[in-house]
């Protein structure tokens, strides 16, 4: 854990300890939050996990439920959401906290772990899916380039802002090249960081639609699970690209042909979606504006906050907060619940639409 996660552990710490996730509720909590999780599955082994923010344990899970039910809130499909949004406007009262659980990309775990927990708690849950990943031609490019440092002594790459090198002999030094590069690539083009990805993977001996098979469930699983009580499948593009990085009709074909994937594949109407990564630099005003246009009842994001009434308005750009692999702790948990880490987090900030 580095020194930033620390920081946001004891301030998790300091919040639950003065008793401010109770007292300091009418502070800053909102009507409701939508919850992010990618990954459940029991704790990996080794040192070098750079993704592990994106995975938690059957176990927290669980905890998590639990402690949202003795808490008194409701745990709600997304479909309820946009219905809680608008009484809370029109009343201006917030009524009964309620949490919306949100998977996102299709993983095999999801079924494995995560849905077993949800199911012994009839918690409804929705799956954000990539018809790229079902069909295998997709890029999990951050767990690509996981595997490749993994599998390397050493990095040196070409890239069109000068080379790159970095040792790799230590899980102290690949998590530092992890970090370097993937920063490095998420702030220029998708199209340079693909192909970075791609040559390094190469070297590797990494094999891209493997790993995808590997990670994510098949369509004839996703057919299977299309309709089952409390489950709900939706969008998130067909080849999952930061929408922001891409010209507006490719962002709008990825949008709308996500959609009409899934149906075609799933017979299900398909009502949500998400905005892969997720954040201001990879989905903004425009795409927002393109997918209320493709009639979509929501869709969200990855800018932590909790839901306002004010969010009525803004459907199509709502916040959630994500369950960090990080911090699987009650406190954590508390304190996320309570909104307080993002009063200063967004600046005070309701609703951030732009």
């Amino acid at each position: 854990m580095d020194w930033r996660h620390r920081v946001f552990a004891a301030g998790f710490r300091a919040i639950t300890l003065t008793g401010a996730d109770h007292w300091g509720r009418g502070l800053a909590q909102g009507a409701g939050v939508i919850l992010t999780l990618h990954h459940v599955r029991p704790a990996r082994g080794g040192g070098f996990q750079p993704n592990a923010l994106l995975e938690i344990t059957p176990r927290f899970l669980d905890e998590v439920v639990g402690l949202i039910r003795r808490e008194g809130h409701d745990i709600i499909p997304l479909d309820a959401v946009p219905a809680r949004l608008a009484r809370a406007a029109e009343t201006g009262e917030a009524g009964r906290f309620f949490v919306a659980f949100t998977f996102d990309d299709g993983y095999r775990d999801t079924l494995d772990h995560a849905w077993p927990v949800l199911a012994r708690h009839q918690a409804p849950w929705t799956l954000f899916v990539t018809p790229g990943f079902a069909d295998r031609t997709a890029r999990l490019w951050w767990l690509e380039l996981e595997e490749a440092i993994r599998a390397l002594p050493a990095i040196a790459l070409d890239l069109p802002d000068g080379p790159f090198a970095a040792p790799a002999r230590t899980d102290r030094e690949k998590l530092q090249a992890f970090r370097q590069l993937y920063w490095r690539l998420r702030k220029g083009p998708e199209e340079i960081l693909l192909a970075a990805i791609s040559a390094l993977g190469a070297e590797a001996g990494i094999d891209p639609a493997a790993l995808v098979a590997r990670e994510c469930l098949p369509w004839e699983v996703l057919r299977s699970l299309a309709g089952a009580p409390g489950v709900t499948i939706a969008a998130h593009t067909l080849s999952h690209p930061m929408l922001a990085k891409h010209p507006e009709p490719v962002a709008r074909q990825e949008i709308i042909g996500s959609r009409a994937r899934l149906e075609q594949e799933l017979g299900l109407r398909i009502a949500h979606f998400a905005y892969p990564v997720g954040d201001p630099a990879s989905a903004g005003p425009r795409d927002f504006a393109l997918a209320r246009d493709a009639g979509f009842a929501t869709a969200v994001t990855t800018r932590p906050g909790h839901l306002f009434p004010d969010h009525a308005a803004h459907l199509h750009a709502l916040p959630r907060i994500s369950l960090n692999g990080h911090h699987q702790n009650e406190a954590a948990l508390r304190s996320l619940l309570s909104g307080l880490p993002f009063l200063l987090w967004n600046r005070g900030r309701r609703v951030n639409a732009g």
